[in-house]
């Protein structure tokens, strides 16, 4: 049985920040749930699925689990390395159709809770503490303004070279504050 600590708290907090150090210092692995609902994303496009009812049936046969490869978290997609792939904004956008579906979100807490059953892990996102882990040996909430996270995105985006506008940020994050509250 495995030691579980979940990290939690709105977008742009700093919590997979947070999560990836505590999971490195203590040797746990660290779950990055987003990335599994990226990999699902990455299922149902490459199936060329779409609409809820496909997706609902269809996303039990996605295998999706966590490993590390010379320090780097990988995402495994039915036993394929899909790492790669996840950030493609094809599947960001399918990411947010398919994480509505209850389905996707009911299948993927049970591969994350069989993770959570046979490893120590750290666990980032939404909803972690209260839903994926609720008897997690420890439980963070972490927040900050929607002003101090767009400055954290901000500078983020700047260090890769993306242009952004602050203001438009601080929007975008107050209205996914509105969604998750409302989900």
């Amino acid at each position: 049985m495995g030691i579980n600590i979940a990290i939690d708290g709105p977008a742009g907090a700093g919590k997979s920040t947070i999560a990836k150090k505590v999971a490195k210092e203590l040797s746990f692995i660290y779950v990055d749930t987003g990335a599994m609902y990226r990999a699902m994303a990455l299922y149902l496009l490459e199936k060329g699925i779409s609409g809820d009812e496909k997706i609902s049936e269809a996303c039990h046969d996605a295998d999706i689990s966590i490993r590390y490869e010379n320090g780097e978290q990988q995402v495994i997609l039915n036993g394929k390395n899909v790492t790669a792939f996840l950030r493609k904004e094809e599947v960001g956008n399918m990411a947010s159709v398919s994480s509505a579906n209850p389905e996707v979100r009911a299948h993927l807490l049970k591969l994350q809770r069989n993770l959570a059953a046979e490893n120590n892990v750290v666990m980032d996102g939404r909803d972690i503490g209260t839903t994926i882990l609720p008897n997690a040996e420890v439980k963070i909430f972490l927040t900050a303004s929607p002003q101090a996270r767009a400055k954290r995105r901000f500078l983020e985006n700047q260090q890769k070279g993306i242009c952004s506008d602050y203001d438009q940020l601080v929007a975008e994050i107050a209205q996914r504050d509105r969604q998750d509250m409302e989900r």
